[in-house]
Order: structure tokens, then sequence, then C-alpha cells
């Protein structure tokens, strides 16, 4: 036996991070040792995840089509709101950001340009700032 207890051994292999299995549920939100294209992915999962929610509730509202006309009328009526039309605002954002920062990982994924993506990061947010502002304007500007 070498004198070394089982105390000294777990402090000599570091801090235990996590029990249990797999990923912790709050990994993608943990600010901790994170870069830019982390911080990115994170948010790219969750635009994904709203876009795919976006996307049924979509259709559920196209199907009130086929209850008739006054009820799709009604629901212009409550669509046409400054709170949806903030959320209109919101789904723009959410494409936005998926489109483009997925163009970014295709670009540095494919090696095109695989040292720049700090830039095409900062390039990306400028771009979808512009076009979000020019959307959030007509969006909203027309109520």
């Amino acid at each position: 036996m070498s004198g070394r207890s089982v105390d000294d051994d777990r402090l000599a292999r570091g801090p235990v991070q996590r029990k249990g299995f797999g990923p912790s549920p709050i990994g993608w939100f943990d600010p901790r040792g994170r870069a830019l294209g982390s911080w990115a992915f994170a948010v790219n999962r969750i635009t994904g995840l709203g876009l795919v929610f976006y996307l049924y509730l979509h259709l559920g509202v196209l199907s009130m089509l086929l209850a008739g006309q006054h009820a799709w009328s009604s629901f212009l009526r409550v669509a046409t709101t400054t709170v949806f039309l903030g959320l209109d605002v919101l789904l723009m954002f959410g494409l936005l950001f998926h489109g483009l920062n997925g163009l970014r990982v295709v670009l540095v994924g494919t090696g095109v340009i695989p040292n720049r993506q700090r830039a095409l990061f900062v390039a990306g947010t400028i771009i979808g700032t512009l076009a979000l502002a020019f959307g959030a304007i007509h969006v909203l500007g027309s109520r």
C-alpha cells in the first residue's frame, strides 16, 4: 500500500465536474471559458428550436382557413396588434441569426474561410442588425 489516501488520489485527479450520464442540461448557458463560436453555436441551437416551434405554430394557424372567412378575419384582428407584430420581429431575428450563423459555419467548416470566424461573425452581426432594423421598421411601421 502506498500510504496515499483515497482523498489524495481524488485531489490529484482534480475536482469532479459533474456526476451522471450525458452533458449538463445547463451546459449551453455556462459562460465560463466560452469562445465566441461556442456562444454562437448555443444561440444557433436555440433559434433552430424556435424556428421548428414556429413551423408547427404556423401550420396550426393556417388550418384556421379551413374554419372559414369569419374565423380567419377574427384571427387577423388579433395578429395585427403591436404585440403580435413584435413577435414577427422576433421571428425575423431568429431567421436572420440562424441563417447568417449557418452560413458562417458552412464557410468555416468547409475550409473556404477557415481562419476568419470572428470576422465572419462580426460581418453577419452587422448585416443581420441592418436587415432586422429595416424589417422591424417595415413591420411595425405598417401598423
